[in-house]
């Protein structure tokens, strides 16, 4: 018997319409819970198709021969199919929002290495400076390649290092050098007192093995003057391409070097171009190095400063045939206001 049956028959409605109206507020509640669903902006995010069917379908698989040759009851197999999916969709949420801050972490890495190593094409105290870096870790933009400029009280002085070896104790050694180079170049005198305490700042945190090869410049009117600690020699180009060594070769800075200043006059139009070893020991497949001093004349026709380093490194490019396996730093000089030089009794001092 049912239980309306066993109502007594003055509390059950005689009235059809009645016990109708009374079925209909019964099925409401059905109704009401899908007019609620949020939607428009504010309704939450759906997940694709993509991340709950790949998932749902996985499951599937994995339960499927336990429901069909019945080893566990199913609503076991249920639950765990169900708890699947939620920790598989929870995955992926959790992967998306990794790959987030990821990106996030690398943007700011990014910055932070472009504020050590900043890209320069700009007039500075009568030179024009335009820098290049190429970092050969293709998931960093900072190596262990560098360069800094600083317009002091002494003059536009340029600063163009490799530290020995890769990886983030080479970053850390290239920001600690830059960062020994802004704080020393505006308050010492001449360049080899400033490459001495360069050498002094780095020795205590360089190992037995590790050194930083180093080439400072310092632009005053119609001259150069250098100081080589185991660098490249630099490039001036202007009637003629020629490397500007040094008389005597220092050893480059944690290794103790006794700097010399030398002297270099500049005729108008006279490029000087500085470099790490990234672009003179480069190679082709067959191992040919290449070509760097013709390379470099042909470049540096270009009139255009950016445009001539550009060109530079596209010569590379086609040499090695692949990006190259080393870091690159270059920075090209060019006095825009050429006069006499003026007399002044460097520390040191030979003169080419």
């Amino acid at each position: 018997m049912t239980r309306d049956s066993e109502e007594a028959p003055g509390r059950r409605s005689s009235d059809p319409q009645e016990r109708d109206q009374v079925r209909e507020r019964g099925r409401q509640p059905v109704r009401l819970d899908r007019r609620r669903r949020p939607r428009g902006p504010g309704r939450p995010r759906k997940l694709s198709e993509g991340r709950f069917l790949a998932p749902s379908a996985i499951c599937v698989l994995i339960a499927a021969p336990a429901l069909l040759l019945d080893r566990i009851p199913p609503a076991v197999t249920l639950a765990q199919l169900l708890l699947g999916c939620a920790l598989t969709v929870h995955a992926v949420r959790q992967r998306d929002r990794l790959v987030t801050l990821l990106a996030e972490v690398r943007e700011v890495a990014r910055i932070t290495q472009e504020t050590i190593v900043r890209p320069l094409s700009r007039n500075l105290a009568g030179t024009h400076i335009s820098t290049r870096y190429h970092c050969a870790v293709r998931e960093s933009t900072l190596g262990g390649d560098l360069y800094d400029v600083a317009v002091t009280p002494f003059g536009l002085r340029v600063l163009v290092g490799d530290v020995r070896g890769h990886g983030l104790e080479a970053i850390r050694l290239t920001a600690e050098t830059v960062a020994g180079f802004r704080e020393l170049a505006y308050t010492v005198a001449d360049l080899p007192a400033l490459a001495t305490g360069l050498d002094e700042r780095l020795a205590p945190d360089l190992g037995p093995e590790d050194f930083v090869t180093a080439l400072l410049a310092e632009f005053a009117p119609g001259e150069v003057r250098l100081v080589n600690c185991g660098h490249p020699a630099p490039l001036r180009s202007g009637q003629r391409i020629e490397l500007l060594e040094p008389a005597v070769t220092a050893l480059p800075l944690g290794l103790r070097p006794d700097p010399l200043q030398y002297r270099v006059r500049l005729q108008p139009g006279d490029r000087l171009l500085l470099y790490t070893d990234g672009l003179t020991e480069a190679r082709a497949p067959d191992g040919t190095v290449f070509p760097f001093l013709t390379e470099a004349a042909h470049a540096l026709r270009d009139p255009l400063p950016d445009e001539a380093l550009d060109t530079l490194y596209a010569r590379l490019l086609a040499h090695t045939g692949t990006t190259p396996v080393d870091d690159l730093a270059l920075v090209l000089c060019q006095p825009t206001q050429p006069t006499t030089p003026t007399p002044r009794t460097p520390h040191k001092n030979t003169t080419a």
